[in-house]
């Protein structure tokens, strides 16, 4: 099974390996059975981007948002339809920069809404700026061709 990849369960965190093949085929979690990729991004917080990031198999794509940003609101539901899009190819997560200030300082995030596309465990594309969902697949797309994991 080499060609296994590892994907964090959403709801209960397990690690569980899926092959390649069969990541469209709507995997569920070896422990609780929920569905690994259930199309809309997952709020993670320091600690699980981190988790996600060293183990995850597939690329994150990651918005970088705070509840007092009007484009990041405006932005919320086109990254969400833009998950509809994209699983089970990225995962796409969501980082409050206020309940993140380190790593949002680490990471050098200068402006709100950014998108940040991670592959590989290292970032490989950043945007800026609120996008609709077509436009935030297709960046992440391109970012993808241009940077495969």
């Amino acid at each position: 099974m080499s060609d296994a990849l590892q994907i964090i369960c959403p709801g209960c965190g397990a690690v569980n390996r899926v092959p390649a093949a069969r990541l469209a085929d709507d995997p569920r979690c070896g422990q609780c059975k929920a569905a690994l990729f259930q199309g809309k991004p997952l709020a993670l917080d320091e600690e699980g981007f981190r988790r996600h990031l060293r183990l995850s198999g597939v690329p994150l794509l990651v918005d970088f948002w705070a509840a007092w940003c009007g484009p990041c609101r405006v932005m919320a539901p086109e990254f969400e339809a833009a998950a509809r899009l994209l699983e089970p190819r990225l995962r796409l997560v969501k980082i409050d920069t206020e309940q993140a200030p380190a790593l949002s300082a680490e990471l050098q995030i200068r402006s709100i809404p950014t998108l940040a596309l991670f592959a590989g465990g290292r970032e490989v594309a950043r945007q800026a700026g609120a996008m609709r969902a077509r436009d935030i697949a297709a960046w992440a797309e391109r970012a993808l061709a241009a940077h495969p994991p």
